[in-house]
């Protein structure tokens, strides 16, 4: 699908008409929010502020903890506030970018109203309940739909703005090599030369603490293989942002084509999954093997899911590793192996 400037122009044009004077306004990212939620927020504000010269709070759950996306927000100076820190009486307008009312990916109180979502993840039941839905799962990034918005109003684009939504879309596309689309690979080109460069080497290139190396460490002493599917269990973590970065690193251990992650962080469970297979729905994958348990998400190659409330026992989080594992080869049809370490 390639960029469509006609559905942008007539959904951001009602929607700006919509908003203007209405009052304070919200934009909710996920919790431990990454470069494209941060960045579709970011570029929902600018178009906002341009269109009807009101100013929105941009919002998140949890921490910026990994180290490009701390680069990415001082950088390019990304202003967003702790949803704990906020009066949310105060706002009579709630965007949400990249995720969706009662995923429970996002810190938002599920009993207040949303009035509009902007997601690129397959849509979640209570959306039918938001005044505005813009949802094209089609798409590789939450970015790109923004950027369409932004191109379709005649909104300049500077270039902080420029180099937020390209790094967005390179990080969430794997540099166009993961679940994008046309519509991307538009987005992605047009914002090149926009972009700043010596910036994005900063970003790319962080320091990191030592506490970095030692999840490594842990990842790759727990991970045990089953096949060509790997599981890790990092325990207890002070960066919730580590689990899905370590299931990334792992799934390039050879014969591995899918990984699943698992972690602690302040009494909820979190769970990250990553495939090599284009046919396989991992949303929907891991709703099936999170169950009850908590909430779960995504779309073809990558999904996540939160389990609350968790112990902090490592023997509670050592059977929740079994019970996953469990389910998640039974769901992927494999023969039940006994997982052999992979170093």
């Amino acid at each position: 699908m390639s960029i469509d400037l006609t559905r942008s122009r007539e959904f951001s044009g009602q929607f700006i008409e919509w908003v203007r004077g209405k009052g304070n306004i919200l934009i909710v990212a996920h919790d431990n929010p990454d470069p494209d939620s941060l960045a579709a927020a970011m570029a929902l504000k600018h178009l906002i502020l341009i269109k009807t010269g009101q100013q929105a709070t941009v919002t998140f759950g949890g921490i910026i903890g990994r180290g490009e996306n701390k680069m990415m927000v001082q950088k390019l100076e990304i202003h967003a506030e702790p949803i704990e820190s906020l009066d949310l009486d105060r706002f009579q307008v709630v965007c949400m970018v990249d995720t969706q009312p009662g995923i429970g990916n996002n810190s938002f109180p599920a009993d207040r109203p949303v009035h509009l979502v902007i997601d690129h993840h397959p849509a979640w039941g209570v959306c039918v309940n938001c005044q505005w839905v813009d949802i094209r799962d089609t798409y590789g990034a939450s970015a790109s739909i923004l950027f369409e918005y932004l191109l379709a109003q005649n909104v300049t684009i500077n270039t902080k703005l420029a180099t937020i939504l390209f790094y967005a879309i390179k990080s969430e596309t794997q540099d166009l090599g993961r679940e994008w689309c046309k519509a991307d690979r538009e987005a992605y080109l047009h914002l090149v030369p926009l972009a700043n460069n010596r910036i994005l080497f900063d970003i790319t290139h962080p320091e990191v603490p030592r506490e970095y190396f030692v999840s490594y460490s842990r990842a790759i002493r727990n991970a045990r293989t089953y096949g060509d599917v790997l599981v890790f269990n990092l325990f207890s973590i002070d960066n919730p942002d580590m689990v899905a970065e370590m299931t990334d690193f792992l799934l390039r251990a050879d014969g591995i084509t899918a990984a699943l992650g698992i972690g602690y962080y302040q009494e909820m469970g979190i769970l990250s999954f990553r495939t090599l297979s284009h046919d396989l729905k991992s949303g929907e994958l891991m709703k099936m093997v999170v169950g009850d348990l908590g909430t779960a998400g995504g779309h073809g190659m990558i999904a996540g899911g939160q389990i609350r409330p968790m112990s902090d026992e490592s023997a509670v989080q050592k059977e929740l590793e079994n019970t996953l594992t469990r389910r998640l080869l039974e769901h992927l049809g494999r023969k039940k192996v006994s997982g052999r370490k992979l170093v």
